[in-house]
């Protein structure tokens, strides 16, 4: 709530997901940010809150991946999760002490994602009981063009 209120998102409108899903990234579209400083700070804080909320993970590492050549657009991305982040201030990850120790898996994949580069994008997750213990997710090597 805390960065909420810091960026001024607390009156804004919640978003339903991390990422708007037609919004396109890549390093071209959007005028360049003069003033980084801005993006960077927000960037590392998400990157920090991510400890708690596993669920912006994808988000906040797709976003870091143009610190170097920012557009508005990624701005206005980052602006989305926080908006996101007022949809559901307290979920997060929570332990109990009663739990039956059962693990679970999930993996996905999702064959030449990325339009920019063509990479594959892998992921999971395990779980103990009901509670997150570990979760990867990770961009693939570029197909071959036969």
């Amino acid at each position: 709530m805390s960065l909420l209120d810091d960026t001024g998102f607390s009156d804004f409108k919640p978003a339903s997901l991390p990422l708007d899903p037609n919004v396109k990234l890549n390093a071209s579209n959007g005028e360049v940010l003069e003033d980084t400083w801005q993006y960077r700070s927000l960037i590392g804080r998400l990157l920090y809150l991510t400890i708690f909320r596993p669920n912006i993970c994808f988000a906040v590492n797709k976003l870091s991946q143009y610190i170097s050549a920012l557009r508005t657009t990624h701005l206005d991305a980052v602006h989305h999760v926080l908006r996101y982040l007022k949809a559901a201030p307290s979920q997060g990850l929570l332990f109990l002490s009663l739990s039956s120790l059962i693990i679970k898996a999930y993996d996905d994949a999702n064959w030449r994602s990325c339009a920019e580069t063509r990479m594959s994008t892998t992921g999971y997750c395990v779980f103990l009981d009901d509670f997150l213990i570990c979760w990867k997710s990770k961009n693939r090597i570029q197909s071959l063009e036969i």
